[in-house]
């Protein structure tokens, strides 16, 4: 498998209408009847994390088609005009299944993908889909209700702190089922919340989880590419929820739980459907049931039988028993936006742009 850095592959010119040289992507000259997959991660890939999950996922591809497939595999790459340019130079040099892993690279892909009709894409947390585009994301707020209802067991002031990359539906979501999580334990449970706009900034992070539990929040969850908050809350005495990757190894035995992101299935299921031609645009947006979602063990301080309830709360979330975002549920401002004995539908979901009541901080 081809690693190549975003200096090294922008640097080359040339060949093939792309930016392309010998020494950077030496895939150009293999066999060609193997499967050429590009990946593009939006961080490198370090010890946990968003990245890391998704390198799991092209591991998992290694794997199983052994020689029979070439991987090249592109990081640190978030800015839209960069994405751009390296979706295309890898869909014009031979590329069958090209995979976007970041919300910042849907418009990139919707430029591209139009150019190269025989080439598929798929785009992790996108929502445009295309006769070549295909999307697959994950129902991070299963997790998160999940492990909101653990923080509400063990919280002691009643109140959560949320840390967020963005304000986008993908984290408000996600912080929104936190807190109602925790509700379902302690109906007066409230939420902090901010938002670093970066997915990568230890220092802002950091900086974050202190002001969070300067406030007295006594449970932090960060959705962010780094283990910061777990790490901070651990040092400080306050409990943590990891993201994406089971975090408990850097909270100094103070993770609650984590909401595992497996995307290995997603993986797979492209590149199986490219090999057998059988491949086809599909919007997947899976979680607890599928397994692409999946919640790390529960630490040992959390009792018995409260460790029994989540696995049961798992189960009937899974099972379509119980839906985090059920009715009545109301706003900052006390609007009722879920009405009692209904529930918020996909599309309200994927578009959340509200925080829920309780929930202290500002999307704008």
């Amino acid at each position: 498998m081809d690693n190549t850095t975003r200096r090294e592959f922008l640097k080359y010119g040339g060949a093939l209408g792309v930016a392309l040289g010998a020494a950077g992507l030496s895939s150009i000259a293999r066999a060609q009847e193997a499967l050429k997959i590009g990946v593009v991660y939006v961080s490198p890939v370090a010890e946990i994390g968003w990245t890391k999950q998704h390198s799991l996922g092209v591991d998992a591809i290694k794997a199983e088609f052994g020689d029979k497939v070439e991987l090249t595999v592109i990081d640190n790459i978030f800015m839209p005009q960069d994405a751009e340019r390296i979706f295309r130079e890898l869909a014009a040099s031979g590329n069958r299944l090209v995979f976007g892993t970041s919300f910042s690279h849907g418009t990139p892909m919707q430029k591209v993908a139009p150019r190269f009709p025989e080439v598929a894409f798929e785009h992790c947390s996108g929502i445009v889909h295309l006769a070549n585009l295909g999307t697959f994301e994950a129902k991070y707020y299963e997790g998160t209700f999940v492990a909101g209802a653990a923080g509400g067991h063990m919280s002691k002031s009643g109140k959560l702190g949320f840390i967020g990359g963005f304000p986008i539906p993908d984290i408000v979501g996600p912080a929104n089922a936190l807190l109602l999580g925790a509700q379902s334990v302690n109906p007066d449970a409230t939420c902090n919340a901010i938002f670093l706009n970066s997915w990568f900034d230890p220092g802002k992070e950091k900086e974050a989880a202190n002001t969070l539990i300067s406030q007295g929040c006594d449970v932090i969850c960060s959705m962010t590419d780094t283990a910061t908050g777990v790490q901070v809350a651990g040092e400080k005495g306050a409990w943590s929820i990891g993201y994406a990757s089971d975090m408990a190894k850097f909270g100094s035995g103070k993770q609650l739980t984590a909401f595992v992101l497996d995307w290995t299935s997603n993986y797979l299921r492209a590149a199986r459907g490219v090999a057998e031609g059988t491949w086809k645009p599909e919007a997947r947006w899976e979680g607890l049931a599928a397994g692409v979602v999946k919640m790390a063990p529960y630490n040992e301080a959390i009792p018995a039988d409260v460790q029994t309830k989540l696995k049961q709360l798992e189960a009937d979330i899974g099972g379509g028993k119980l839906h985090p975002y059920a009715g009545e549920l109301k706003d900052q401002g006390g609007n009722v936006k879920v009405a009692a004995g209904s529930v918020l539908s996909d599309n309200d979901i994927r578009g959340m742009n509200w925080f829920v009541n309780g929930m202290i901080g500002k999307l704008g």
